[in-house]
């Protein structure tokens, strides 16, 4: 009798569980921060499965772009507004205004209540740093072109990566500030090119890899590095001296949601005071809320704001050029600037 009540209970809870409102997320933030937030959202919810799926943010929108007649996706949650510029214009969010929507910047707030800006991702350079000092590291991005790092760089693979679209666009636009086309913009991007080692799939790796002092140099966003350096990875980071990319990272309802309630709530939920600090205490993500308690914030927090410089990027420009920008990368740019 005792193994069948045993069996019956476990059933039960079995049902129970199946009986949960699941929420699908689609997210590049990674096991740190969607662990927290499954977590915590949980304990308030008990009713509530939350379920999460850890890509790029180029891939999240493809996903979402071919899932259109049968949405997947409940929530997506982080990326460039740039792509959620794109998905906006290919119809592929819901409009909801959330309760914090009002306490970030209106250049956070995506065209008709669409997505909204819940971090800001700043784009640091990253150095082994049992290799080098941080005197000896890059201080900027020119000096990334330096002979001395030639073999000696790792990148992220821009055409999965929000971040490093948004880097490489930036680099372009800077370059052709001053002469008025795009060619200077890739001609940096070739030499570039020829300094990297390998353009990495795997985010992660990048990280291992220079550590391992398989490469001594990268480009990553700034919270990543944070939470490798928590673990122990011997790594640094230096904040570009003529300006740092500090991306505006999004978050969004798919259109035509299964669960649209569940994901409305959620993305209330990841913008409250609360979990803003949380987020920034516990897996070091930048608020983009302006109405958090100064005295509440964590010391990285005010040292990053104290130090960097924010790159001024047309953002606008780099959401209705950047995918043909990173095309034209791709098929002109990529392996050139190799030696034969």
């Amino acid at each position: 009798m005792r193994c069948r009540s045993a069996l019956v209970v476990l059933a039960l809870a079995a049902c129970t569980r199946d009986r949960r409102t699941p929420i699908v997320i689609y997210s590049p933030h990674g096991r740190d921060l969607l662990s927290l937030f499954e977590q915590r959202y949980e304990q308030l919810h008990p009713d509530v499965d939350v379920r999460w799926l850890d890509m790029g943010s180029q891939e999240v929108y493809d996903r979402i772009g071919s899932e259109r007649a049968n949405p997947q996706a409940d929530v997506w949650f982080g990326g460039p507004a740039t792509i959620f510029a794109r998905a906006a214009a290919d119809s592929l969010l819901a409009p909801f205004r959330p309760t914090w929507a009002d306490h970030i910047t209106p250049r956070q707030r995506g065209p008709g209540d669409l997505y909204f800006a819940a971090y800001e991702t700043p784009a640091v350079i990253v150095y082994a740093n049992q290799a080098l000092t941080p005197v000896q590291a890059p201080q900027d991005w020119d000096d990334l072109l330096d002979p001395k790092w030639k073999g000696k760089i790792i990148i992220r693979d821009p055409l999965a990566s929000g971040t490093m679209r948004a880097v490489f666009g930036y680099i372009i636009q800077r370059v052709m500030k001053p002469v008025g086309d795009t060619g200077a913009g890739f001609a940096w991007l070739r030499r570039l090119d020829a300094q990297t080692k390998v353009y990495e799939q795997n985010p992660a790796l990048v990280s291992e890899k220079i550590a391992r002092q398989e490469g001594l140099v990268t480009i990553w966003d700034l919270p990543d590095v944070l939470i490798s350096r928590r673990r122990g990875m011997p790594i640094g980071y230096v904040f570009p001296k003529s300006g740092t990319v500090v991306i505006e990272d999004g978050i969004a309802v798919v259109r035509n949601a299964k669960h649209l309630a569940a994901a409305r709530a959620y993305a209330d939920f990841v913008g409250s005071v609360e979990m803003q600090l949380a987020a920034a205490r516990e897996v070091f993500r930048l608020p983009a809320r302006l109405d958090l308690p100064a005295d509440s914030l964590p010391d990285w927090v005010k040292d990053v704001r104290r130090r960097m410089v924010v790159a001024d990027v047309d953002w606008n420009l780099l959401a209705e050029q950047g995918p043909d920008w990173m095309r034209w990368w791709d098929q002109h740019v990529r392996g050139t600037g190799k030696s034969p």
